[in-house]
């Protein structure tokens, strides 16, 4: 073997469970940013050992924020509810699979304006780990080709991308990505408006201000009348 080829790592039973993820993951030349999806390299039982993994290393962040997690009763267990709420809840998104989604042809060819919100997400920003709170729109023009999805199902996709560490530009347009690639539609449209607690928790600490971001694909794009009718229906359905 070359002396300049890379060196197989070995494992023991020891290692972290992080780590073997994280090998797969290069060995696949894989991404693994805050918002990736990484079920697909996460082996039956790691998502366990993962959670048993960040609990620890979240009690020794307790441990140097000088939080006695011995006597306050508080605290006792406040690293695994942590773990749990990061890897079972808020970041959900990264470690489980693609929600089922049942699709159906456009028997009837419909080709009218489907509009579908508002939908409440919940994200965290990759920067600070704070939350962000939101309403989704989608605006779909269907055509003989495109597939359908049921109603619920644009909740469950979103959710899917909204429950990782994120920024809502790229949020916005994972949504997007996913919904154009199941549906295959003329046109789509997404709107987000969100509270983005890193500006109301912390730095400058301003109640009011929201971010409001879209992305529009084929004909919300090139016809300007269709764009307006979205955002007049839109409009008018927000409080």
């Amino acid at each position: 073997m070359s002396k300049d080829a890379p060196k197989t790592p070995v494992f023991t039973e020891y290692t972290p469970v992080s780590s073997r993820i994280r090998e797969r993951l290069r060995n696949a030349q894989q991404r693994f940013h805050a918002n990736d999806n990484i079920a697909a390299y996460i082996e039956p039982g790691e998502l366990e050992a993962l959670l048993d993994e960040v609990a620890g290393k979240m009690k020794g962040v307790l441990e140097s924020l000088v939080i006695d997690t011995e006597s306050d009763h508080n605290t006792q267990d406040t690293a695994r509810r942590v773990a749990k709420m990061y890897l079972n809840e808020v970041f959900k998104g990264r470690y489980v699979a693609q929600p089922p989604v049942t699709e159906f042809p456009n028997v009837e060819h419909l080709n009218e304006l489907m509009i579908v919100g508002p939908i409440t997400v919940r994200s965290a920003c990759s920067h600070h780990f704070c939350p962000i709170i939101g309403k989704l729109w989608i605006g779909v023009m269907p055509n003989q080709h495109s597939n359908l999805i049921g109603l619920s199902k644009y909740a469950r996709l979103a959710e899917w991308i909204m429950t990782r560490p994120q920024i809502q530009e790229e949020a916005v347009t994972q949504v997007a990505d996913l919904l154009q690639d199941k549906m295959n539609p003329d046109g789509l449209a997404i709107v987000m408006e969100a509270d983005h607690f890193c500006m109301t928790w912390r730095g400058v600490k301003d109640m009011d201000s929201k971010m409001i971001n879209s992305v529009m694909r084929g004909s919300f794009l090139k016809d300007p009348n269709l764009r307006r009718e979205f955002l007049a229906l839109l409009n008018n359905k927000r409080p």
